[in-house]
């Protein structure tokens, strides 16, 4: 039993003892040959535990390198080693001191433990020579820090004497099919440790001096957009030197060029500029500035290089380019031309854009619009100046995700001879004509001191859009009266109302905003008119003519946020002489607490001997009344405290005068008692 008992304590004591040494996993042997010149580095990634380490003849190591000609045995002391190991395998390519091995680069050396590994090719040529990598399948290139779908990717950089220029990263499934080199390259392939890939994807071929940095060939066989950066993005671009991209497009696809994120250098000598070699074109190459609208809608394959310029040494800057190109079918109505005649106008601009212009940029992956003012200058937006005669058409398979906007600029400088006319606030015909749904239109109505602005609708009257009464028309007016002080934000207007005009002091912007397709049946009835009158003593004059089947909803400016302080808006209330008009405020009182001023709300009808009602902002408004004649409304503001505004709302009910049921109650009551008194008469006189 004692010798039992012993021999159990013996055992547990070395299984504890055992439980305490490092687990050694499965080992591996890497072999290299010497003429292969490959060196194998094996290094320790960011937060290896110290009980993680590479053993190799009884010794732990946190890193291990096997050179050209060593075979090595190692394991790893834990557990999951791809988690805390990653591995480096570079092999040294010398094509200018002897022949180069081209054809298909193939991963070396075989059963590699796995680990995230990181092949490089370092191969230096001289600069006399090219070098081409040629991929399968093609690469897809991404900005830097970005990441591929399987982890997978591609770095290439070039080597021209001491300098290395990187080309990019690229994933692979895109359509750079080729890049051609001058000069050496270092070709690094990145694979996760779970990668089944045993090919490389690429092979090396010698090729002529291409006479430039480089030379990358995309090949784009059906509707798609890609993605490429200059060498070094979003770095600089080297010092005068020249690189070009190879598109190859099928004859019956169009592709444009869109740049997106640019920035030049300071040039002493030369310019920066983009090239592009055509097919056809009767002026190759075409040179553009990278601010410049890039040539869209081209036929076929075409060629774009890239020309960088002589840098000042004490401030160079930054050449750098990043780009789209967009390949499409050509769109059925490509040749469909449609003429804007702007040539009657003055002071416009008409601009035809994506939805969200200018806020919203589009995604490079969303189908592409483009309008055109000739079958090569296309763009995303295109904006139309007055004064001229346009041509356009339009590369666009969903024409209603386009818009419009246009801005027109109406001043006075001599009333003397601005008040004598009328100014049409109407969308012209060149506009709605065109196959695109109006988003905004703005006029800026232009004024100078002691010049104000009216605005009125002869015959359709305007409606204040408030949350009792909600404009359902397809457009409406926003009216915003400014100064370079402050702003008036008068309100939101739509037609079918009981506002006949309205006059305010200072410049005003009117925009009209579309919803829907409504528009183009109803633009045809615009009726709002503008006029420059003499200066008027309120900031804002509105003349309502209540409409007797309806109730009128009026609020002061700036809802909700109140009137500007000490600004005084006014109502010119008409009553016709066969109706009566009820007024009634939409609360008790102001609401406000004044710091300097009072506010005040004057109620006052037209007509001699009627007495006026005055509020004041610690009173009570007035409560609802009847009005037989045509009023004011007058609301005055003062400085409000902190955290107070005064926002106002009333409403108006006209109806048909009444003779009053109590007038004709007395009426004949006092008819019956006379009849009754002369019946009583007449009897005491027979009697």
């Amino acid at each position: 039993m004692a010798a039992g008992r012993a021999l159990a304590t013996l055992l547990a004591t070395l299984l504890a003892a055992s439980a305490q040494l490092p687990r050694r996993e499965a080992s591996f042997t890497i072999s290299l040959r010497a003429v292969d010149n490959v060196t194998v580095t094996i290094k320790p990634r960011p937060s290896v535990p110290p009980s993680c380490r590479i053993h190799v003849k009884n010794v732990a190591r946190s890193e291990l390198r096997i050179k050209p000609g060593n075979s090595t045995t190692f394991g790893f002391t834990c557990r999951a080693p791809e988690k805390y190991f990653s591995m480096e395998i570079e092999k040294k390519i010398d094509c200018v001191s002897g022949p180069c091995p081209f054809g298909d680069v193939h991963l070396y050396p075989p059963g590699l433990p796995r680990l995230n590994r990181t092949f490089i090719w370092d191969v230096k040529a001289s600069t006399k020579a090219g070098l081409e990598l040629k991929f399968t399948p093609w690469l897809k290139q991404i900005e830097p820090g970005g990441t591929c779908p399987d982890s997978l990717s591609y770095n290439i950089n070039s080597c021209i004497d001491k300098a290395t220029v990187n080309i990019g990263t690229f994933c692979r499934n895109g359509s750079v099919s080729r890049v051609k080199l001058l000069g050496g390259v270092i070709m690094a392939l990145h694979l996760p440790w779970d990668s089944p890939l045993n090919t490389s994807g690429f092979n090396i071929a010698n090729r002529a001096s291409i006479k430039r940095l480089c030379i990358i060939e995309s090949i784009l066989k059906e509707e798609s957009s890609i993605t490429l950066m200059s060498p070094n993005y979003p770095l600089g671009f080297p010092e005068d030197e020249l690189m070009t991209w190879q598109f190859v497009v099928p004859s019956n696809m169009r592709a444009s060029v869109f740049f997106h994120n640019y920035s030049l250098s300071n040039c002493e000598r030369k310019e920066e500029r983009v090239e592009y070699y055509i097919p056809g074109s009767p002026s190759n190459p075409e040179v553009f500035k990278l601010s410049d609208s890039q040539p869209a809608n081209i036929a076929g394959s075409f060629n774009l290089s890239l020309q960088g310029c002589d840098q000042d040494a004490q401030n160079p800057g930054i050449l750098r380019l990043l780009f789209q190109v967009v390949v499409q079918h050509p769109q059925v109505d490509e040749n469909v031309t449609h003429l804007v005649d702007l040539s009657k106008e003055w002071n416009m601009t008409v601009t035809i854009h994506f939805e969200g212009w200018p806020i919203r940029t589009p995604l490079m992956s969303e189908p592409i619009c483009l309008i055109c003012k000739d079958p090569r200058n296309c763009d995303r937006a295109l904006t139309l100046v007055s004064g001229a005669i346009y041509k356009i058409s339009f590369l666009c398979k969903d024409l209603s995700r386009l818009r419009i906007t246009a801005e027109k600029r109406i001043s006075c400088v001599d009333l003397r001879w601005c008040q004598r006319k009328i100014y049409s606030l109407s969308v012209p015909n060149a506009i709605t004509q065109l196959p695109i749904r109006l988003h905004k239109f703005i006029w800026k109505l232009l004024a100078p001191d002691l010049i104000n602005i009216e605005i009125t609708s002869p015959s359709l009257k305007l409606q204040q859009h408030v949350p009792e009464q909600r404009c359902n028309t397809s457009y409406s007016y926003s009216i915003v009266s400014a100064t370079p002080e402050t702003e008036l934000n008068v309100g939101v207007f739509c037609p079918g109302g009981s506002i006949e005009k309205i006059q305010m002091r200072n410049n005003i912007t009117i925009s009209l905003k579309t919803f829907g397709k409504g528009f183009l049946n109803e633009s045809s009835h615009q009726d709002l008119k503008m006029s420059f009158v003499p200066h008027i003593k309120d900031e804002c004059t509105f003349t309502v003519s209540p409409d007797p089947k309806a109730k009128v909803y009026l609020q002061t400016p700036n809802w909700p946020y109140g009137l500007p302080p000490y600004v005084s808006i006014s109502w010119y209330i008409l009553v016709p002489s066969k109706q009566v008009a009820r007024l009634g405020f939409s609360k008790d009182r102001m609401g406000i607490v004044c710091e300097t001023g009072r506010a005040y709300v004057n109620l006052k009808e037209e007509t001699p001997g009627a007495e006026e009602t005055v509020r004041r902002e610690d009173e009570l408004l007035p409560q609802p009344r009847n009005m037989y004649h045509n009023f004011w409304v007058n609301v005055s503001n003062c400085k409000p405290v902190e955290r107070t505004q005064l926002t106002l709302q009333f409403q108006v009910t006209s109806a048909d005068k009444q003779i009053d049921l109590g007038v004709i109650f007395a009426v004949v009551a006092g008819a019956g008692v006379l009849t009754a008194i002369g019946l009583t008469v007449c009897c005491v006189k027979k009697k």
